[in-house]
């Protein structure tokens, strides 16, 4: 089970900790054996990762695009 107590700072956390803390709280959440408080404090936690993950996700998006705006060649047309 995850350390509930032992809570680093979600802001700090670059993807791959969170996402892996992520998978953490929902193997425990899908366990089902902890005490209501503890399983809604998992909950909250999840919630908190699952923003961190995306505002991530959405911060690589960006500098892809800029990356592409800039003149760089694409992808696609390298196939």
């Amino acid at each position: 089970m995850i350390d509930i107590a032992a809570k680093p700072e979600i802001a700090a956390l670059d993807y791959e900790e969170a996402y892996q803390q992520l998978e953490s709280v929902i193997k425990s959440l899908e366990a089902g054996d902890q005490a209501l408080e503890t399983a809604l404090e998992l909950y909250e936690r999840g919630q908190m990762l699952i923003q961190r993950c995306m505002s991530l996700l959405d911060t690589a998006e960006l500098r892809v695009k800029q990356i592409s705006e800039n003149g760089l060649v694409d992808f696609k047309e390298m196939e």
